[in-house]
């Protein structure tokens, strides 16, 4: 199981640019403790107050999860007026301050945990308006999602599924990692963080990441049930994306597990089990 205890690491030195943006947001903040936020697995967390202070490593990045704080920025920008995302407050090449996002996080294994809400808060997503500009093009289509995975599986790992001939959709607004670590319940509904890789591609690059096994045991050391599957795809708003994920599944699952692979042959020991788990679903 995931290791899930809270981190320990020093605040950033005083010359980083962070301090002097957050005495300006809040000069009182100045005079709180940095306290260290569990759950992220590529970036540094803290909390002063009601601010999220974030510091991306761009080393964590991958092949399939980039780690951009201007992305961040900008998704959070233009998601945080529809509730989608926390309120943005500053950032820079690498750092990111926004609004603590009080709530829990999404957990299969929590009373009354709802599928179906995140289903809807994703359908929220996709029919949002695209930016005019800033974010990346996501592989679209399976071929084109077929030939990423290929560019960075290893060799020993299973043979990929046949193409099954799926067009490129029409693009929407993607967050690219919508795992249940990345999602907090809150009264007014579930809330997106950790929006380092958004792009413009297919929904069901959404669906996938959070019906995956492997990212739902690395975040919350369970899987979703059948049921609660099966709840989460009947409360998604648009049927075409349905079919198209169910199309693509073996494709985008695939993906998911080469990228698995990728993360356990780089030392991530959890990866290993989540390769696993994720082999197991494909079949």
């Amino acid at each position: 199981m995931p290791d899930a205890a809270a981190p320990v690491f020093a605040p950033p030195p005083a010359r980083h640019a962070v301090h002097a943006a957050l005495r300006a947001i809040d000069p009182a903040a100045a005079g709180l403790p940095w306290l260290a936020l569990p759950g992220g697995r590529s970036n540094r967390l803290w909390c002063r107050g009601d601010l999220v202070i974030k510091l991306h490593d761009p080393a964590a990045a991958s092949p399939l999860f980039p780690n951009d704080a201007r992305a961040e920025a900008r998704a959070l920008a233009q998601f945080s007026p529809l509730g989608l995302a926390p309120q943005p407050c500053a950032g820079g090449a690498d750092w990111l301050i926004y609004r603590h996002v009080a709530g829990s996080t999404w957990d299969p294994r929590a009373p009354g945990a709802d599928p179906a809400a995140v289903a809807r808060m994703l359908g929220r997503l996709h029919r949002a308006a695209p930016p005019k500009a800033g974010f990346r093009p996501l592989p679209n289509g399976s071929a084109a999602i077929l030939a990423q995975a290929q560019g960075f599986a290893l060799a020993d790992l299973p043979a990929p599924p046949p193409d099954p001939g799926i067009a490129p959709a029409d693009p929407v607004c993607v967050h690219a990692d919508a795992v249940a670590g990345n999602i907090i319940v809150t009264p007014q509904g579930p809330v997106l963080i950790d929006w380092q890789c958004p792009g413009l591609g297919c929904g069901a690059e959404d669906l996938a990441a959070f019906l995956s096994p492997a990212m739902h045991w690395l975040y919350t050391g369970s899987c979703l049930t059948a049921d609660q599957s099966a709840t989460f795809l009947a409360g998604y708003p648009d049927a075409i994306t349905r079919a198209r994920y169910a199309a693509l599944a073996p494709v985008l699952h695939w993906r998911i597990a080469a990228h698995c692979a990728w993360k356990a042959r780089r030392g991530d020991a959890d990866y290993a089990q989540a390769l696993r788990l994720e082999l197991h679903h494909l079949g």
